[in-house]
């Protein structure tokens, strides 16, 4: 069992800056790969972007490459989602993700965290 907790949303004006964490606890962190999902209201979960369990790959979506970085510190068993250049599209419920394939489709992430709230402002 995995159990991950996200940080890091709120308010933030177009243009600007985030970055979530999400902190996991139980089974061993750094053999899992992690991803980030996000739900708008009325939409379906999507994809945001992954990293594998020895930070050798990461992978985007298109409507965020360029903007959005995704680290993690395996010590700290800890996963970051660095978001810049905020659009008001960004905003949704982040979701962190814990799965055994880098992988967009969710179905490939076994266990979630609770999410956390990002609204980017006009």
């Amino acid at each position: 069992q995995v159990h991950l907790v996200e940080s890091g949303g709120g308010l933030v004006q177009a243009g600007g800056s985030l970055r979530l964490s999400c902190v996991a606890s139980g089974r061993i962190f750094s053999s899992y790969v992690m991803g980030w999902f996000r739900q708008a209201p009325g939409k379906e979960r999507e994809f945001v972007g992954a990293i594998s369990w020895d930070i050798a790959r990461t992978t985007y979506a298109d409507s965020v490459k360029g903007r959005f970085t995704i680290s993690r510190d395996n010590a700290k068993n800890t996963v970051y989602l660095q978001m810049n250049i905020l659009k008001p599209e960004d905003t949704a419920m982040y979701f962190c993700a814990a799965g055994v394939k880098l992988e967009l489709d969710e179905k490939a992430y076994r266990y979630w965290g609770q999410g956390t709230q990002v609204t980017v402002s006009s």
